[in-house]
């Protein structure tokens, strides 16, 4: 969610997130790294990456909040095997040159269900600023682990020609529309539930 008034902003910018301090591990069981693109501007091509890890550190304001992610390009799904071998191929993705895809956040701010997460996006050597709506899904205690889990919902967009891969211009549009599902798992320590 975008604030428009600069009070607003600065106010939810310090806002606490409703977990305890500490490096929060990702539940990759229970998380998805998805994307949408147009085809021919008449249909959507859906597709996800298998392979990705990622980190939330919470602070005690949303200010001392770091998110990091990396993703394995190679690992692309569409359901199409010679579509995605192609897409890795040197003409399109070229995964040899561009093994990753890496995102660090520069600041979040939000309060209740709603933030905004901006941050960097490198892919191969090129980074640009992203923005990332972002919706807190609430937090509850597992029943298989014992351990608080937290989920949260990102959306954004990027230009693919932004990062110099601008293959297939007239066949596929230039905006990807990225989805992603993420479930973190409370530290183990005095503040988290294992401590």
């Amino acid at each position: 969610m975008t604030y428009d008034n600069p009070a607003n902003s600065a106010a939810a910018s310090v806002a606490a997130l409703p977990l305890v301090p500490g490096e929060w591990e990702l539940d990759p069981l229970h998380s998805a790294v998805n994307f949408t693109v147009r085809h021919l501007g008449i249909a959507k091509v859906r597709g996800r990456f298998a392979e990705f890890k990622a980190e939330l550190f919470v602070g005690g304001t949303a200010d001392e909040v770091r998110v990091s992610a990396e993703i394995a390009l190679a690992s692309i799904d569409t359901g199409n095997s010679d579509r995605d071998e192609h897409t890795r191929s040197p003409e399109l993705l070229d995964v040899e040159k561009r093994p990753t895809m890496s995102f660090r956040s520069t600041r979040v701010s939000g309060q209740g269900e709603d933030w905004s997460m901006e941050g960097d996006l490198t892919i191969g050597d090129v980074t640009r600023p992203v923005t990332l709506a972002v919706e807190f899904g609430g937090a509850v205690d597992s029943p298989v682990d014992q351990r608080k889990h937290a989920g949260f919902e990102a959306t954004g967009e990027i230009r693919r020609s932004d990062y110099g891969l601008d293959f297939g211009a007239g066949f596929l549009g230039d905006v990807v529309k990225v989805h992603l599902d993420m479930q973190f798992v409370e530290p183990v320590g005095p503040q988290g539930q294992g401590g």
